[in-house]
């Protein structure tokens, strides 16, 4: 039975901080999740071995007989068949407590032992694997009781546009976990970002032993906009502005994301790329419902394409005023 490094299984230092741990075990359980990885028997067994590694170092009563164990491993590794460590007597484990390291016989070794092929034998051994194992010995169960635990959390990709991202929205999905789909009806907060991780709780992985199901987290990819520009809350537009109204002064239509229109004044003598800044008509900004972006305008002089006989008189003559 091979030693398991779940340090250098989740690429972490054996310092590393609970929250360094479990950002490193999110990280590689989205790389290799069978979901994202169908019929890969590699990411498969990868993925097993990362949820033993967090199933150890994101407990902390196991991650410390973990570290115990490491110090003894060899012992117990070159110990005859049967003998356990030195002195005899079975194998000896550390039981936790004022008893420290104590012999075992193999019948209470058993109860130490649990089921579960998502688990190596070493992991097993030492921590158990879920639910009571029949013992053939006695006829019935072991006796050992699965633990509580959560379900693991599920991420999944859903696309919006600019528009759907502005107003918010509401999504029917389709879930399928344990080979049983069915639909979850998600809102989407109004003015979420591209990339944001929206938590739905309770919609991952069932839990086991009764515990808790995990968590379902959006991840959002915003579709990019023929028109608009996001930078953060605010949205850019470019908006055509006739050439006789950037000279004279008007006014001119600046569009949306949220599909209103806008009636922006423009100043006589206003210069093509000019930028208008029009306060609140951005993105709205989740969870303040009174704060959003800004709608900055860009000005797109636009000069004619096509000259009727009056309109060159006119143009001629104003060449003529600026002494051209």
């Amino acid at each position: 039975m091979d030693f398991k490094d779940y340090y250098a299984t989740l690429g972490v230092a054996k310092t590393a901080s609970d929250k360094e741990i479990k950002q490193a075990y999110r990280k590689l359980a989205r790389k290799f999740h069978p979901d994202v990885n169908p019929g890969d028997k590699a990411a498969e067994s990868r993925f097993k071995e990362i949820n033993e590694a967090n199933e150890v170092l994101g407990d902390a009563e196991k991650r410390r007989k973990y570290d115990e164990l490491g110090a003894n491993w060899r012992m117990y590794e070159q110990a005859p068949p049967g003998a356990g460590f030195p002195g005899g007597g079975g194998w000896t484990v550390n039981m936790g407590g004022p008893e420290g390291y104590r012999s075992v016989t193999p019948e209470e070794m058993e109860e130490m032992l649990g089921g579960g092929g998502a688990f190596s034998e070493f992991f097993r051994t030492f921590f158990g694997g879920g639910a009571a194992e029949p013992n053939p010995r006695r006829g019935g169960r072991t006796g050992r009781t699965a633990r509580r635990r959560a379900g693991r959390d599920v991420e999944q990709d859903v696309q919006l546009t600019l528009e759907e991202a502005f107003a918010g929205a509401t999504l029917r999905l389709a879930v399928k976990r344990d080979g049983h789909a069915r639909t979850v009806d998600v809102r989407i907060p109004a003015g979420v970002k591209d990339g944001s991780r929206v938590r739905i709780p309770g919609e991952g992985e069932p839990g086991h032993g009764g515990g808790p199901a995990g968590d379902l987290f959006l991840r959002v990819h915003i579709t990019p906009h023929p028109r608009f520009e996001r930078k953060g809350q605010d949205v850019y537009v470019r908006v055509p502005v006739p050439l006789t109204t950037a000279v004279l002064g008007g006014e001119a239509a600046v569009p949306t994301p949220g599909g209103r229109e806008l009636r922006l004044k423009v100043p006589e003598a206003t210069q093509n790329g000019q930028v208008f800044r029009l306060r609140g008509q951005g993105m709205p900004t989740p969870g303040k419902p009174d704060a959003s972006g800004d709608l900055y305008a860009t000005v797109d002089v636009r000069t004619p394409t096509t000259l009727t006989p009056e309109s060159r008189r006119h143009y001629e003559a104003l060449a003529k005023l600026e002494g051209h």
